[in-house]
């Protein structure tokens, strides 16, 4: 029987982005997602994102028949780690890409910020709503995002389906980001700031892998990570992200951290 995979995407940055990677992991898996999270109005976006883990768990009952192995990127590695504290019976395993799943002294941080009003200052929300959003075609917004440094890196098969997949149509002729940027800021100053209460919570088998060309934690989070959630490391080429600059590589390596918690070793594998 194939096992069942659930996908949770990272902030902005829609589900149906990723399909290059998600259809390399079909091979093996039954793979289920949620395109865009946050914008049921069921499960508004809150501080810490309580509605939004709500949102996620109902998403993964309603699509899977048995336990799932857990896969998220940014945003939707947060999301996979809280659902799976709060129901570790719908879990088989979790695979983290590159979250912020910040340690003792940055949350605190991220909580000083929220209250004194400078939450944009350290995370990329400042910037969401001054970016545009709306294009003539998708093929107008491909050749937009093509020329903008943040995605220079990304597999052009992703950059395509970003302008495909994630606009759809804005109701007068042309296309707008399905992921709407309010929704991508609000979820930008909602961070959570209350991980150091998971701290020996997490009750599945799971694996962190970072961004080894610079990805969002640093060395005292990443052992936060290991000892305080007791996830094992491992290291993915490319940006924080990395799932959409090397899709292939992101599923390899997704594939090998599963087969790991089953006690399987690919070391060998070519």
């Amino acid at each position: 029987m194939t096992e069942h995979l659930y996908f949770a995407h990272a902030n902005g940055f829609p589900a149906s982005i990723y399909q290059k990677m998600l259809t390399e992991l079909a091979r093996d898996y039954r793979i289920a997602t949620l395109d865009i999270v946050g914008h049921n109005p069921a499960y508004p976006v809150t501080d810490c994102w309580p509605r939004l883990v709500e949102e996620t768990i109902q998403a993964i009952e309603r699509q899977a028949t048995e336990p799932v192995y857990g896969i998220g990127h940014s945003l939707g590695g947060v999301l996979m780690l809280y659902a799976a504290i709060a129901r570790p019976e719908l879990f088989k395993g979790l695979v983290i890409l590159d979250a912020p799943l910040f340690g003792r002294w940055r949350a605190c941080n991220i909580w000083l910020a929220k209250r004194l009003g400078y939450i944009d200052r350290l995370t990329p929300g400042g910037n969401t709503l001054k970016r545009r959003d709306r294009w003539a075609s998708s093929q107008m917004a491909f050749e937009y995002f093509l020329r903008k440094p943040v995605f220079a890196h990304f597999d052009r098969d992703c950059l395509r389906d970003y302008a495909e997949h994630g606009t759809c149509s804005d109701g007068q002729g042309g296309r707008q980001l399905k992921f709407r940027p309010v929704i991508e800021h609000q979820i930008y100053r909602t961070l959570p700031h209350d991980l150091a209460r998971m701290r020996g919570r997490l009750r599945v088998p799971a694996h962190y892998l970072v961004a080894g060309g610079g990805g969002v934690l640093s060395r005292a989070d990443l052992k936060f990570v290991a000892d305080g959630l007791g996830m094992q490391l491992g290291v993915a080429p490319g940006s924080h992200l990395f799932p959409l600059e090397f899709p292939l590589d992101a599923a390899a390596q997704i594939r090998r951290a599963i087969h790991a918690m089953n006690g399987v070793d690919l070391s060998g594998e070519v």
